[in-house]
């Protein structure tokens, strides 16, 4: 069993903001794959059977900064292993349209992936970073809440096309073999 996590904050406010694209990835799949949503540990989630192995999608609806209280509660429930969970979430050190999949690190000052780390109490959380760019003249809270413009939207979903096979592909291949296949893909 696998579990893809997709970061992003609840509501009508934050629909196509730059901290949402982790949620955003999780909607594109799904939407491809006719999944529907349910609702457990104040998270929305759907199933998929990929390649034999059950996926679990989920949009924690904590909030970002709180996204690992959902997070820990799946992760428990299931009995899962760290190596069975994939993180997306919005990277502002990366530009719109390119993406890297990485294994463990330090937050960056990503507040979602604190919270995760803190909750699973290891650095070693696998993750797939969406580049949403960043504005020096902007303050960042105010920049990962804005939304994106037509031309970066248009980036996104061609990148959300492939973020939906790195979904698949974590079925059944290691991070390894993932970082080897997609990350030569990206202009990071």
């Amino acid at each position: 069993m696998k579990l893809i996590v997709g970061l992003g904050n609840p509501g009508k406010n934050y629909i196509n903001t730059r901290h949402n694209c982790g949620f955003r990835a999780i909607d594109f799949y799904a939407k491809k794959n006719s999944l529907t949503f349910k609702n457990k540990y104040n998270g929305e989630y759907c199933e998929n059977i990929i390649n034999g192995e059950k996926i679990i999608l989920l949009k924690p609806q904590t909030f970002m900064n709180l996204s690992g209280e959902c997070v820990i509660k799946f992760f428990n429930y299931y009995n899962l292993e760290l190596k069975d969970v994939l993180i997306i979430y919005d990277e502002v050190d990366y530009e719109v349209g390119t993406f890297k999949i990485k294994r463990g690190g330090r937050d960056n000052g990503h507040n979602g992936i604190k919270n995760i780390i803190n909750q699973l109490k290891s650095e070693d959380v696998y993750r797939l970073k969406i580049g949403i760019s960043k504005n020096k003249n902007i303050p960042r809270m105010d920049y990962v809440l804005g939304k994106f413009s037509d031309e970066d939207n248009n980036k996104l979903n061609k990148l959300f096309d492939i973020t939906s096979k790195i979904i698949e592909d974590f079925s059944y291949m290691t991070i390894d073999e993932l970082m080897q296949k997609y990350n030569g893909n990206s202009n990071e």
